[in-house]
């Protein structure tokens, strides 16, 4: 398995992760043996980067992952999330919670829940409007003193916000969504990242699964799938967006290649020190995943990329816009 570290000083991992997200909620039912059978095949294949947080379920997430490293801790770099609480009658409403003391809560919290002594790496979520940055990294670093966790990171943040959290501590990774039809953090947050020495774990690599070319008709996604309600997912949008992924299946065939493969390649060719977290809750998706860290693009393959799925021909929002103003803070 191919290793990258995570900025100047944060941990070496595989090059590619497993997002565990999904094996919970969001994109349809999941089988709970499978997703299990999913990670432990990672870990079979030295794929050691796992990534959860507390409000996935909410909660239930971070219980599976605790259950399916059971024996295995030395085998993971384990990664988890706090910041977003949900609403326990509602789950669809959540509000972003960055207090000190809501960090400390939310570290005790999902060490139990995972079955764990230490974090290897802790996320803040969305960073919380109504708390300055310095205040919520400040906690963060606490409990790196105290033990409690190893490295700290942060997600969707931009340039400025990231540049203060790293004044008050390292910074680890920063996690934000990129891929072909995302490509946001090139306004600036991949060079502060180079700038300020922070890795950088892109999720959703895969568009949301979109970019693997399976998904032909917004008929696809289950009734509570979050798909549905996703701006990129609807209407004219969907059509369009679903020419360009043809476009992409087509170059991939000449690589022998799968259209999510070749996805991935393009991820991992934007750099060493990025780190795709493909989600996934079967084992025949992990493995046609790791196999794209064989796939060697070149300039001109790159080249022929770019002008096949041109950046500004993506059609629609990521989010819906009470999401969107999130992101980028």
């Amino acid at each position: 398995m191919q290793r990258r570290r995570l900025g100047r000083n944060g941990p070496e991992v595989s090059a590619l992760g497993l997002g565990c997200m999904g094996m919970s909620e969001f994109y349809g039912a999941a089988d709970e043996a499978e997703s299990v059978a999913t990670i432990h095949a990672a870990l079979d294949q030295g794929l050691d980067f796992l990534d959860t947080a507390d409000m996935y379920g909410p909660y239930t997430n971070e219980r599976l992952v605790g259950r399916a490293i059971g024996g295995r801790r030395d085998d993971v770099v384990l990664a988890t999330k706090f910041g977003f609480v949900r609403d326990p009658n509602d789950p669809t409403k959540r509000e972003v919670n960055g207090r000190p003391e809501r960090v400390r809560e939310a570290c005790e919290a999902s060490l139990e829940r995972l079955g764990i002594d230490t974090i290897d790496l802790f996320y803040l979520h969305r960073a919380d409007a109504r708390v300055p940055i310095e205040d919520t990294v400040g906690a963060m670093s606490d409990l790196v003193r105290a033990g409690k966790v190893r490295w700290i990171g942060l997600s969707e943040v931009g340039p400025e916000t990231l540049a203060r959290a790293c004044s008050v501590h390292p910074i680890a990774a920063l996690q934000s969504e990129y891929s072909l039809w995302t490509r946001d953090p090139e306004d600036g947050v991949l060079d502060a990242c180079r700038r300020l020495g922070v890795g950088f774990v892109p999720y959703s690599p895969l568009g949301r699964g979109f970019l693997s070319g399976a998904i032909r008709s917004p008929d696809d996604f289950e009734p509570d799938d979050y798909r549905r309600r996703s701006p990129r997912f609807q209407g004219e949008n969907f059509a369009s967006n679903l020419a360009l992924v043809d476009t992409v299946t087509a170059i991939a065939r000449s690589k022998d290649a799968t259209p999510a493969q070749l996805a991935l390649a393009w991820v991992l060719a934007q750099g060493d020190d990025i780190v795709p977290i493909p989600g996934t809750k079967r084992r025949r998706y992990l493995n046609e995943n790791i196999a794209a860290l064989a796939i060697e693009l070149t300039a001109d393959d790159l080249c022929a990329i770019e002008s096949a799925f041109p950046r500004a021909a993506v059609q629609g929002s990521r989010y819906p816009a009470a999401m969107m103003a999130l992101t980028g803070r």
